[in-house]
């Protein structure tokens, strides 16, 4: 069959930058997915992604004129019910037959087989394949609906019908290799013809064959359509202009950035070093936020007074430009040192009064009455974890005043990090200026944890009391939804503790939380629920670290109170694990279980020595009697490992006990024993996990 390259552009009007590479990524993969799946493509067509602020493009090698015939076998209906006893098709199979489009003498051909209990008819025949065009259009048509679109307009096209989309569409061109396909969307009719860049290039751009799209407009329209192309050419250019200076360009400006220009180009402008009194992270996000332009600092990660812009225009004088962003960046920046000149002249603790007026969540109250309960548990936890009570309670009183600052109305990103700058100026301890900027620590995954006793009690009390707040009022998250950030929440607490190595248990934690609720009559304790939701988030945390799922079961099934030892816990039954002795073990644990389980209470309360039989029932008791006080010695220790590891020693007697022992002895008395004697087993086995989740 023919094959060539394919090409698809959709032109429109400027596209929302913040959604135009998740836009292009799934324009391009909405129409490849629907072609292979219609059969025109194979698994070595080479798909290129294109998308720029006005186009979303896709071009496919090796796509067929038309997809292949393709055999299909129909099932008609049950063998009695298409032939009548005297062997005559019946009016049913005539009809179902020329449902598809088949008359009698289709009758030879079927096949008789088995379905389920029946017997069935099935015709064989060959569906001719379909043409690109007619494929195409349906393919186009459900990539556009599928697109992620932010937020759908509505726009009336000049011969009156109304249409939605992302932005209005002014153009659609499909190439098949030199060929239109003729096909539509959006109201549009396909041709060859696109527009170059805005200034730069032309309009009405002829693209002589689907392979010359990309070439065709970087030559002709002067726009570099590939989205990872042209924020590769911006990185190289921001580094070229950089010199020796580091560039400070995070991923998602330099995707917004990308998503703004068709034919980037880089040019350095400079303010005065006198802004550099404000402290950098205002200024940057001033940069980043306002204009889009990229910081550039020293070697020391020192803030230097130039900046790098990306422009769509080309020329070989670009001072007027340089001049004309330096200027609308002198005000955003004397705006932000108005703000911080501002801010600097309260101090902290007289703006807690206006923390009234700041609404937290109306069954809960504001974020004064958040900072009270955010104080007391606080103060608790520093007790915990020995930390300084004072620096702890006086670090929470300050922790929410900076929300009510010019710079962090301005920058909400701030928060937290204006508290420690105006902290400091207002002389508080380093470590509650510390603890003010940290409390919101970490704020992703693999973020930096709060560093020192004041700033882990502040941190943990903060989460602690957003996610007992939202579970005692039934707000906890459904599905992706997680508005007040609590699975986040629920993950910084057992970071900050297992990695913090802290002396806290997780049911106390959850029972302060609470406590700094009473007297709030909508929040309902659910300390279950919470320590839950806790729990869950560990084994996903856990799963990420490489643990597997019977491993992180054997440990946070039993809901270990004291977090830090998990990971501990975990690489012990890790280790276990690779004995030769583990899994007999495991086995005979999970034995050991379900036999306790189905005897109920008919245990007896200790072991009675004379009621023990000779040979395998005393050895098994002498072995674990030598063996519990070890594990017990190991486990105070904190050595897990060599406490499971001392578990190989029992398998012999383990063995020999289920090998020549009928457990559920007639005599009453000595069946409780041999209970008794296998529940003093199982507590020494699992005093680290319940290795019982280890069996396959």
């Amino acid at each position: 069959m023919t094959a060539a390259t394919l090409t698809v552009e959709l032109f429109t009007e400027e596209l929302p930058p913040k959604a135009l590479k998740r836009l292009g990524e799934s324009f391009a993969a909405g129409i490849a997915d629907g072609l292979r799946q219609r059969g025109f493509v194979g698994a070595h067509s080479v798909v290129t992604s294109f998308a720029t602020p006005r186009r979303l493009a896709v071009s496919l090698t090796q796509v067929l004129a038309r997809s292949p015939d393709k055999a299909q076998r129909v099932k008609l209906l049950p063998a009695a019910v298409g032939f009548a006893a005297t062997g005559a098709p019946t009016p049913a199979l005539l009809k179902k037959l020329a449902s598809l489009g088949l008359d009698d003498s289709a009758i030879a051909g079927l096949e008789r087989a088995p379905d389920g209990k029946a017997e069935a008819l099935f015709v064989h025949r060959t569906l001719a394949g379909e043409p690109l065009a007619g494929g195409l259009e349906a393919v186009v048509n459900e990539a556009i609906a599928a697109l992620p679109i932010p937020k759908v307009m509505t726009y009336q096209r000049a011969d009156g019908t109304t249409v939605k989309f992302v932005r209005p569409a002014h153009r659609l061109l499909a190439l098949f290799g030199a060929d239109v396909v003729p096909i539509t969307a959006l109201g549009l009719a396909a041709d060859r013809v696109t527009d170059g860049h805005r200034f730069l290039g032309r309009g009405g751009i002829a693209i002589a064959t689907a392979a010359a799209y990309d070439e065709t407009l970087r030559a002709e329209g002067k726009v570099i359509a590939g989205f990872a192309e042209r924020r590769a050419a911006i990185v190289a250019g921001l580094e070229r202009e950089a010199g020796s200076a580091r560039v400070i360009m995070p991923d998602a400006l330099l995707d917004e950035v990308a998503a703004l220009v068709e034919w980037p180009v880089v040019y350095a402008g400079s303010f005065d070093p006198a802004f550099l009194q404000v402290p950098q992270e205002c200024l940057i996000l001033t940069m980043q936020q306002n204009q889009k332009y990229f910081a550039l600092a020293d070697a020391g990660g020192r803030l230097q007074s130039r900046f790098l812009l990306v422009s769509n225009l080309a020329t070989s004088d670009p001072a007027a430009i340089i001049g004309g962003n330096e200027r609308v960046l002198r005000a955003r920046l004397a705006d932000a040192k108005f703000f911080f000149d501002q801010d600097r002249r309260a101090r902290l603790e007289s703006r807690l009064p206006k923390l009234d007026a700041v609404v937290y969540h109306n069954r809960i109250g504001t974020q004064r009455q958040r900072v009270d309960r955010v104080l007391a548990l606080a103060g608790r936890i520093a007790a915990m974890i020995g930390a300084d009570l004072a620096m702890a309670e006086r670090a929470a009183l300050l922790a929410k005043a900076d929300l009510v600052t010019d710079m962090v109305g301005e920058f909400p990103e701030l928060q937290g990090l204006m508290g420690r700058y105006y902290a400091e100026h207002d002389g508080e301890a380093p470590a509650v200026a510390a603890a003010i900027e940290q409390h919101y620590w970490p704020r992703f995954a693999g973020d930096a944890l709060p560093t020192g006793p004041v700033a882990q009690a502040l941190a943990l009390a903060d989460k602690l009391e957003t996610l007992a707040g939202m579970f005692g009022i039934g707000n906890e998250p459904t599905g992706d939804k997680d508005p007040f950030g609590l699975r986040r929440a629920a993950l910084g607490i057992l970071r900050i503790v297992i990695e913090g190595r802290l002396p806290l248990l997780l049911p106390d934690l959850v029972e302060a939380a609470f406590a700094a609720f009473e007297g709030v009559s909508a929040v309902k304790p659910a300390a279950a629920a919470l320590e839950d939701f806790v729990y869950d988030r560990l084994r996903g945390s856990l799963r990420e670290h490489g643990f597997t799922a019977n491993q992180i079961a054997a440990v946070v099934d039993a809901r270990p109170a004291e977090l830090r030892e998990v990971p501990v816990r975990l690489d012990a039954v890790r280790a276990f694990e690779l004995l030769p002795e583990a899994a007999a073990l495991a086995a005979a644990n999970k034995r050991i279980v379900n036999i306790l389980r189905k005897s109920g209470a008919e245990a007896a309360a200790a072991v009675d020595h004379a009621l023990l039989g000779d040979g395998p029932e005393r050895d098994l008791h002498l072995a674990f009697q030598t063996l519990g006080p070890q594990v017990d010695a190991f486990c105070a220790a904190g050595d897990y490992a060599p406490a499971l590891q001392a578990l190989a020693t029992a398998k012999p007697a383990v063995d020999r006990f289920f090998d020549a022992v009928m457990v559920m002895a007639d005599d009453p008395a000595i069946r409780g024993n041999r209970l008794a004697l296998l529940s003093g087993v199982a507590r020494t086995m699992n005093r680290v996990a319940d290795i019982s989740r280890l069996a396959a």
